[in-house]
């Protein structure tokens, strides 16, 4: 199954954070790295004042569930020193499903595709860098059907 995983990190070595989450993602059996964005540095959307993120994006393929795909992604930040304490807040890294497949999946503690990937340019552009002719084609209204690059130009053009 082809996914999308959001990569972030804003304590500590950011880029050491990162790189190690990459390896650590490449080394779980039933996952294949295929591609990893450019990394941008960000300001941080929500929660407590805190440091700048690094962001990018990573094209999986992977044999797992999308529920063993979560939990190796929480094992990976719980080894990398994440902690859970603040919603929101700081954190050594962040791992994101954005998308698994064609799967719309909408349980408490998993939704994909990822409910605020549209609205976040530092989720949108690593993914098209990767993933150019992706389209949204999970959403359920017809007029929001469109080439997810129209989606980010409106953003911009609304928040300009």
């Amino acid at each position: 199954m082809r996914a999308f995983v959001a990569i972030g990190s804003n304590i500590g070595d950011r880029l050491q954070n990162i790189a190690k989450a990459v390896k650590y993602l490449g080394l779980e059996p039933g996952i294949t790295i295929k591609k990893v964005s450019s990394l941008l540095e960000t300001d941080p959307v929500g929660g407590p004042p805190q440091g700048k993120f690094i962001n990018g994006v990573i094209k999986i393929e992977t044999a797992l569930s999308a529920r063993e795909l979560l939990k190796r992604l929480q094992k990976i930040e719980s080894s990398l020193g994440r902690a859970r304490t603040v919603k929101d807040g700081p954190r050594t890294l962040d791992l994101d499903i954005l998308l698994y497949g064609k799967s719309i999946i909408n349980e408490p503690d998993l939704t994909i595709p990822h409910p605020r990937m549209l609205e976040r340019e530092f989720v949108m552009k690593p993914l098209l860098e990767i993933e150019p002719n992706i389209k949204n084609k999970w959403s359920s209204q017809k007029k929001s059907r469109k080439p997810v690059r129209r989606l980010i130009q409106r953003a911009r053009n609304t928040n300009a």
